[in-house]
């Protein structure tokens, strides 16, 4: 049997560059017959249609990846899980790269391809990481979600419930949330016994 496993991590993914469907037809192009679908980080291998996948190859089987951070991006778990799929005669095919076969000659390129793809997944985190620190020291923000509600309009709401009027009035009067106002409240508290 042919199987083709396709993985997207992020929503934002799945609609461009390695969406599904572009994988699909690539996977179903090779001639793949059955397709295996996973929407999880490429961190982890723990995956669940991975992990069904793994119960199903038997020796003879081809597994099609369309390129090989869809597998694995760590080197250590890549050649671990595809060697333990070469001892149970399956073949395993990454189509941007070629076919990895249970020989010297396989095994010594599939540590060189794996050791790239880990590579490359850490040059991007590091790319991100020094991208993101350009943008605090020019003031932006860029961990987490934006505040979206003003300090001054945050002053304006503790005012309110602090001159005796509930969360549920304040919460009319200025259009931000109960829990906000409430999360707000705690965290000004928490600061004022810190000082």
């Amino acid at each position: 049997m042919i199987y083709g496993y396709a993985r997207v991590s992020t929503t934002k993914q799945a609609k461009t560059g390695n969406s599904l469907d572009e994988q699909k037809a690539a996977l179903t192009k090779a001639g793949a017959k059955e397709m295996i679908v996973d929407d999880v980080t490429g961190t982890k291998m723990d995956r669940p249609g991975f992990n069904e996948l793994r119960d199903k190859l038997t020796d003879g089987d081809t597994l099609i990846v369309t390129k090989l951070d869809r597998f694995a991006r760590t080197v250590v778990e890549g050649v671990a899980v595809i060697r333990e799929l070469m001892e149970k005669g399956v073949s395993v095919r990454i189509l941007n790269m070629g076919t990895v076969e249970n020989t010297p000659t396989g095994k010594v390129t599939l540590t060189v391809m794996m050791a790239f793809a880990e590579f490359e997944r850490d040059m991007i985190v590091e790319r991100t990481q020094a991208g993101k620190a350009v943008a605090r020291a020019n003031g932006k923000r860029v961990d987490g979600r934006p505040k979206k509600y003003s300090i001054d309009k945050l002053n304006h709401a503790i005012d309110l419930l602090n001159s005796g009027n509930s969360y549920t009035q304040v919460e009319r009067m200025t259009g931000i949330s109960k829990s906000t106002l409430i999360r707000e409240m705690r965290s000004r508290k928490a600061v004022a016994m810190k000082e």
